[in-house]
């Protein structure tokens, strides 16, 4: 099991685990029992961040619609359009060997589809997670819990990993956005329709 983070708390990857390449990092959730008439379907998504903590161009943005970066560094395994079960309800693996030098900060997102026209919001939202493992081991290394500290947001950033001295870190972040995917890609740098 790995080490427990609370929100704010950042913990170094590679320190202690070097030679570490390969990560996964799922991203989980459970729906409350609200009946809001149609189902819910969050996204996963992760923004690969330059020093300017935007995007350097389109491709930068890792989502349902583009499953895997061309550096082939960053991979969405799937979009999942339930939240059913137990576990992982989305994955993103990442090669951190691959990371273009330009890419200082990964963010990890999470948005709720359509969640206007659905009249969703995170508050409805429970068990939200974020957690990363070895995937050649399959030891789990960390893992946030971002509790219920949401009400009316539709898109919320997770976590990010973030370069530093030669090392990958991961820092919990847990804020929430209203304006769902629009906002965070607004917020960095990826112009929507």
């Amino acid at each position: 099991m790995g080490v427990c983070l609370t929100k704010g708390q950042k913990i170094s990857l590679t320190k202690g685990n070097p030679g570490l390449q390969k990560v996964v990092v799922g991203l989980g959730w459970d729906v409350n029992g609200f009946d809001t008439g149609s189902g819910f379907d969050l996204d996963a998504a992760a923004f690969l961040l330059t020093e300017s903590g935007k995007v350097s161009r389109q491709e930068d943005f890792v989502f349902y619609g583009n499953l895997k970066h061309p550096s082939g560094s960053v991979e969405h395994v799937g979009d999942n359009l339930t939240g059913a079960g137990e576990g992982d309800d989305e994955q993103i693996r990442i090669c951190l060997n691959q990371v273009p030098d330009n890419i200082v900060r990964i963010a990890f997102t999470v948005t709720i589809y359509d969640a206007e026209t659905r009249r969703q919001n995170f508050g409805q939202v429970n068990n939200a997670f974020i957690r990363i493992y070895n995937e050649e081991t399959g030891e789990e290394m960390l893992k946030y819990d971002l509790g219920e500290d949401f009400s009316i947001e539709t898109a919320a950033v997770f976590g990010e990993l973030y370069k530093n001295n030669g090392e990958w870190k991961f820092n919990a972040i847990g804020s929430g956005y209203q304006g769902g995917l629009a906002a965070l890609c607004a917020n960095y740098g990826i112009e929507v329709e």
